[in-house]
C-alpha cells in the first residue's frame, strides 16, 4: 500500500521526535579571585540555584570531591599551560586521566574534558599538539572504559571565524585549516561536540554600531525589520543564533556535518569602565535571562532547527584578578562573598504566564483574507525564530485544527504578541495579522489575553470546532515549527 498524505506526515513527525534532544543551561566556575569560596559553599550555591551542569577550568580535586553524589554533570578543563606536556606524552595523558577522572567517577559525574581554552587564538604555538593531546586523552579513556561517558573536545573562540555574518558564508581562519580538519575528524570519530565560546557582547562591541543592542540581548526586533542571511533567507532574531550557525557553516566549509555545537561560554558583563557603557547590571540580567529562556525552549538555530544548543553561562563569580578592562572582571552572577550581582533563574523559563502583558481582552489574530502562503510563513516564523509556544496547536492538542490555517496562525501570532508586546513585539507578520477584541478561545483552547476559557459551547466557533485535550507534549519550539510546516505542506498542498 502506498502511504497516504497523513501517514507520510506522521512518519516524518516520528523521525523528528526521535531526533529531538533537550538542551540544558550550565555555568562556568572560574577561580581568578581574591577570596574564592570553599568548594562546599560553591556546591551549596549550585544546589540552591538548581544548576545541574558546571564547567571547571581545571580539575580541582576539592571541587570534584564536593560535586560527588550531587547529580551535577561536570566538565573539567585542562589549563592551557598543561597542554604541551600532555600533547607530547601518551603516558602523561594517561596519568592525567587516572588522577583526575578515573579517581572520581562514578561518584562525580564527569561528562566532558575541555582540552585547553581557545588554544588556536591564544597560544598558537601549541596548535600542533592540540589534536595529539586529545587523541592521547581519548586513548586513556578507552583503556579505563570511560570513553562512552566522558567526551573530549576543545573550546574555540569566535575569533576563529573572522566574519560570522552572514552565517552561510562563515569559515574558519584558513591558516588553521589543517589543524581544524584533524580536530573535526577527531570529534566525528569519537561522537564529541564542537565547543565554542560565543559571546555576543564582543560581537556587539566590535560591530561598532552595525548591530542594534536589542539584537545582541535577545530582545525582539520589529517583525518587519528582521536581520536576514541573504543567501539562505533565514531570519536571525539574535546574535547568539548567528554565531552558532556560523560555527555550523564553518564546519560545513571543511566538509564536516552532523557535529553538534555546545556553547561553552556565553554571558554579559555587569560593570565596565568609562568607555564600556553597555556593560551594565541591567544588560547582564536581560542577556542571561533571555539566554536561559532561549536555550531551555529546546529550539535549534535557523540552519539546524532540530539540534538544541546546550550552553554554559559565563560565569558564576566575578573574577577580580582577571587582567584587562573593568568588564573582564565582572561577568559573574555572584560576588565572591556569595551575594548575587543580580537575580537569575535557571528554571525552565520557556514555560511562562499565558498572559504576561496584562492585555486582557486584546488578541492578535490572523487576517482570514490573507494569502495562505504568507500565513504559513508568518506561522513558521512565530513558532520558530519568534519563540511563540506552539505546543497547543500540535495534532491532538486543544487548539489543533487540521483544516484551518487561519486558526493555527492566529494562536501562534497571539502567543508571540502577548509574550513580546511589552518589549517591542508587534501584531503585523507581514500584514497578515490584526488586533481583535473578540476572544477566539473555544472549549479547552485558551488564547493568551483571555481572562479564562471561553464560556461558549458552540462547537463551530470562529476558528472551527474545538478538539478535546490530548496528551500534552513538551517539544522543542523550533521543532514545533518544522512539524507544523510538514503537516501544513501535506494538508494544504503549499
Amino acid at each position: 500500500m502506498v502511504p497516504g498524505k497523513w501517514e507520510r506526515s506522521i512518519f516524518l513527525l516520528v523521525l523528528l521526535f526521535a531526533n529531538a534532544s533537550g538542551a540544558y543551561v550550565g555555568i562556568n566556575i572560574g577561580n581568578m579571585m581574591s577570596n574564592l569560596p570553599s568548594a562546599a559553599d560553591i556546591v551549596s550555591i549550585l544546589k540552591t540555584q538548581q544548576i545541574k551542569h558546571v564547567r571547571l577550568f581545571d580539575a580541582n580535586h576539592q571541587m570534584l570531591g564536593a560535586l560527588a553524589n550531587t547529580g551535577i554533570d561536570v566538565m573539567i578543563g585542562i589549563p592551557n599551560d598543561q597542554l604541551l606536556r600532555i600533547g607530547n606524552s601518551r603516558s602523561e595523558a594517561a596519568d592525567w586521566i587516572n588522577k583526575n577522572v578515573a579517581a572520581f567517577v562514578p561518584e562525580t559525574n564527569i561528562t566532558y574534558i575541555a582540552v585547553g581554552n581557545e588554544i588556536l587564538t591564544s597560544i598558537p604555538n601549541a596548535a600542533l599538539v592540540l589534536v595529539p593531546a586529545m587523541q592521547f586523552l581519548q586513548s586513556a579513556l578507552v583503556a579505563s572504559n570511560l570513553n562512552s561517558q566522558v567526551k573530549v573536545s576543545s573550546p574555540l573562540s569566535m575569533d576563529m571565524i573572522p566574519k560570522f555574518f552572514p552565517p552561510s558564508t562563515a569559515t574558519f581562519n584558513s591558516s588553521w585549516n589543517s589543524v581544524m580538519s584533524q580536530y573535526l575528524q577527531f570529534l566525528k570519530n569519537t561522537g564529541s561536540p564542537l565547543m565554542v565560546n560565543a559571546q555576543p557582547y564582543y560581537g556587539y562591541i566590535k560591530g561598532q554600531g552595525i548591530y542594534p543592542l536589542e539584537y545582541a540581548l535577545f530582545q525582539p526586533l520589529n517583525p518587519n525589520n528582521q536581520i536576514v542571511d541573504p543567501n539562505t533567507n533565514f531570519y536571525y532574531t539574535n546574535m547568539f543564533d548567528a554565531m552558532v550557525d556560523a560555527a555550523y557553516y564553518s564546519m560545513q566549509s571543511l566538509n564536516f556535518t552532523g557535529l553538534p555545537v555546545i556553547v561553552t561560554a556565553s554571558g554579559w558583563p555587569s560593570q565596565g569602565g568609562a568607555n564600556e557603557s553597555d556593560a551594565t547590571v541591567d544588560n547582564a540580567m536581560i542577556y542571561n535571562s533571555n539566554l536561559v529562556r532561549r536555550v531551555l525552549n529546546n529550539s535549534g538555530t535557523p540552519s539546524q532547527p532540530t539540534t538544541a544548543v546546550s550552553t554554559y553561562i559565563y560565569e558564576l563569580f566575578n573574577e577580580d584578578l582577571r587582567p584587562g578592562p573593568v568588564s573582564e572582571k565582572n561577568w559573574g552572577i555572584f560576588f565572591s562573598n556569595g551575594t548575587a550581582v543580580y537575580s537569575l533563574s535557571f528554571g525552565n523559563q520557556a514555560v511562562s504566564n499565558p498572559n504576561p502583558t496584562g492585555l486582557v481582552g486584546v488578541f492578535c489574530v490572523a487576517n482570514p483574507s490573507a494569502d495562505s502562503n504568507a500565513l504559513k510563513k508568518g506561522l513558521d516564523w512565530a513558532c520558530g525564530p519568534g519563540e511563540a509556544n506552539c505546543t497547543a496547536i500540535l495534532p491532538g492538542e486543544p487548539c489543533y485544527d487540521a483544516s484551518n490555517l487561519v486558526a493555527l496562525a492566529s494562536y501562534a501570532y497571539n502567543d508571540y504578541y502577548h509574550r513580546m508586546q511589552a518589549s517591542g513585539g508587534t501584531c503585523s507578520f507581514g500584514n497578515t495579522a490584526m488586533i481583535s477584541t473578540t476572544n477566539p478561545s473555544h472549549g479547552s483552547c485558551v488564547f493568551a489575553g483571555s481572562s479564562g476559557p471561553s464560556n461558549s459551547t458552540d462547537s463551530s466557533s470562529a476558528f472551527g470546532p474545538s478538539i478535546s485535550y490530548g496528551f500534552a507534549q513538551k517539544l522543542q519550539l523550533l521543532c514545533l515549527a518544522l512539524i507544523l510546516q510538514i503537516v501544513l505542506c501535506y494538508l494544504f498542498d503549499i
